[in-house]
C-alpha cells in the first residue's frame, strides 16, 4: 500500500511538473505585452486580455495557413495508414522471395536522419517542378519505416487461423485483408495516425524549404514568418498566443484518440 501511494505521488508530481510550463505559456498569452515588457512576473497580477488572440486572428493569412496544415496533415496521415497497412500485411502474411531482406532494408530507413537526404529531396522536387504544392509537402512524409514496422508486428500477432478459414471459404487475399484483418488493427492504426498527424502538423523544416509562396505556408512556417525579432520581449504575449494556437489542435486530437493509444500499447505488451 505504501509503495502504491508513493508511485501515485510520483506520477502526480511528474504531471504537475509537465503542466507548469504549459500553464505558464497560456498565462503569458493572456497578458498585455506592455506589462510583460516591464516585468514577466506581472503574469501573477493585473488583468488578463484576449488582445493577443485578436491580433493573431486579425491576420487573414492565418486561416489559409490552418487550411494548408490540415490538408497536409490529413493527406499524409491517410497515405501513411494506407501504405503502412498494405506493407505490414504483405510482410506479415505473405510469402515472397526476398521478403526478410526487404523488411531489413525498410527498417534501415529508421537509422537514416532526414537531414541526410534533404538536399537530394530538394533537388528532386525542384527538377520535377513540384515545390509550392500540396504533393511536395505530403509525399516525403509517406515514407514511414516505423509505420511499416508497427503494422507488420500487429498483423503478425493476429492468429493465422483467420486467414486459413477465410481461404477455405473462398475469400480472396484482399477480402481477408480489408474485411477481416484490417478492422482488428484499429488501435495500431489510431496510434500510427495520431503520431503521423502530430509529426505533419508540427513539421517546420521541410515546409520551410519547399513552400516559398506565402499562400502555401503551413501554420508553423506562417507563424514563424510573423515573428520578427524573438529577442524583443515586447511581443512576448503575442508569441505565446501563437504557441497556444498552434498546439491546441494537437491537444484536441490526443484527447479524442487517447484510448486507442492505450489499447495499442496494452495490446502490444500483452502479445
Amino acid at each position: 500500500m505504501t509503495r502504491s501511494r508513493l508511485a501515485t505521488g510520483l506520477v502526480i508530481l511528474a504531471a504537475v511538473l509537465m503542466l507548469v510550463p504549459l500553464l505558464w505559456v497560456l498565462a503569458l498569452s493572456l497578458k498585455d505585452n506592455a506589462e510583460l515588457m516591464t516585468d514577466t512576473a506581472s503574469v501573477f497580477n493585473g488583468r488578463f486580455t484576449l488582445e493577443n488572440y485578436r491580433n493573431l486572428f486579425g491576420n487573414g493569412d492565418v486561416f489559409r495557413w490552418i487550411a494548408n496544415s490540415l490538408i497536409v496533415s490529413f493527406g499524409m496521415t491517410a497515405g501513411v495508414l494506407m501504405l503502412a497497412s498494405l506493407a505490414g500485411y504483405g510482410f506479415a502474411r505473405l510469402e515472397f522471395p526476398g521478403r526478410n531482406l526487404l523488411f531489413v532494408v525498410v527498417l534501415l530507413g529508421l537509422a537514416v536522419p532526414e537531414q541526410a537526404v534533404i538536399i537530394a529531396r530538394h533537388q528532386m522536387f525542384s527538377w520535377l517542378g513540384m515545390h509550392n504544392s500540396y504533393p511536395a509537402l505530403i509525399l516525403p512524409g509517406l515514407s514511414a519505416p516505423f509505420g511499416v514496422f508497427l503494422m507488420t508486428q500487429y498483423f503478425r500477432a493476429i492468429p493465422r487461423d483467420i486467414d486459413e478459414a477465410a481461404l477455405l471459404d473462398g475469400a480472396s487475399r484482399f477480402t481477408i485483408f480489408w474485411k477481416l484483418l484490417l478492422p482488428l488493427t484499429i488501435p495500431a492504426q489510431a496510434t500510427l495516425g495520431i503520431f503521423t498527424f502530430l509529426s505533419a502538423w508540427n513539421d517546420y523544416w521541410w515546409p520551410l524549404i519547399s513552400a516559398t509562396n506565402k499562400d502555401m505556408f503551413t501554420l508553423t512556417v506562417g507563424i514563424a514568418s510573423t515573428q520578427m525579432n524573438f529577442a524583443q520581449t515586447e511581443g512576448l504575449g503575442f508569441l505565446m498566443a501563437q504557441a497556444v494556437f498552434a498546439g491546441a489542435p494537437m491537444l484536441i486530437v490526443y484527447l479524442f484518440f487517447q484510448k486507442y493509444i492505450v489499447q495499442a500499447v496494452a495490446g502490444a505488451a500483452g502479445r
